[in-house]
């Protein structure tokens, strides 16, 4: 195995070229190779000297493996991820490999470079939503049952976490996020806030604010952060727009009501 090889775990960002760090810009600039899902490598610049292997969202663990293996060749191998790739992405899928998989990949050069997250993108958006205690999830249960899903989301409800959701709505699935609603109607109440975020830093980007008695189903998809708030989020309705933040302090009492 040549001891030149390499391979980077990159966070594109959310979409907006101006959140790519310099660390992933500079990693990018010296790959020969990078490998990801189809619409993350296209956002890989082509040039002399790189090759971009696309391939479906759902090979990740296959992804890893032709990764590390390239790696092992010698080669410097980005593989990509939208966001921060420790956050429901590649990072894990590539340890995964690497635990599993040829015991001189052990000996390779591995890194993972940070990149920003959608969850913070959002956040960033609508003010300070996530400002104190909060937990992220992913909706999809492509990877774990419903079952698990809606006692994580009843036990941060009662926990009193603002929290943020992904992959909350996909057009196969599309029960589960309505399920998810009635979960948190029925444990939050129907005037807590909920943030929509979809495409963030994109062209495409549109953000809504409302409560979770207004809220249907039809307002996420697969490109959509979702946020609720906890029991202590407030609205600021300014001259222009408004925000949303949640206090840094919780009163001595608990959470308010």
């Amino acid at each position: 195995m040549s001891n030149t090889g390499w391979l980077k775990i990159v966070g594109l960002g959310p979409g907006s070229e101006a959140l790519i760090t310099p660390e992933a810009s500079s990693a990018l600039e010296q790959a020969t190779d990078a490998v990801g899902y189809v619409p993350y490598v296209e956002r890989v610049a082509p040039r002399p000297g790189l090759t971009r292997h696309g391939s479906d969202n759902r090979e990740e663990i296959r992804r890893a493996e032709q990764a590390l293996a390239m790696a092992a060749e010698g080669r410097r191998v980005a593989v990509v991820s939208s966001g921060d790739p420790g956050v429901f992405a590649m990072g894990a899928a590539v340890f995964e490999a690497l635990e599993a998989g040829e015991p001189a990949w052990r000996a390779l050069d591995i890194q993972v470079l940070p990149g920003v997250s959608a969850m913070l993108a959002a956040s960033a958006r609508l003010g300070a939503p996530l400002g104190h205690d909060f937990c992220c999830l992913n909706l999809s249960d492509n990877l774990k049952p419903w079952a698990l899903i809606e006692k994580r989301l009843r036990l941060a409800a009662e926990a009193d976490f603002a929290m943020a959701f992904y992959n909350p709505r996909s057009r196969s699935r599309p029960e589960g996020f309505a399920r998810a609603l009635a979960v948190l109607r029925e444990a939050c109440g129907e005037a807590r806030p909920i943030m929509f975020a979809r495409a963030v830093a994109t062209p495409e980007e549109s953000v809504r604010v409302t409560t979770l008695g207004e809220a249907t189903p039809e307002m996420a998809d697969m490109r959509t952060l979702v946020m609720v708030g906890s029991s202590l989020t407030r609205r600021i309705a300014g001259a222009q727009r408004e925000w949303v933040y949640t206090p840094r302090s919780v009163p001595s009492s608990g959470a308010a009501s």
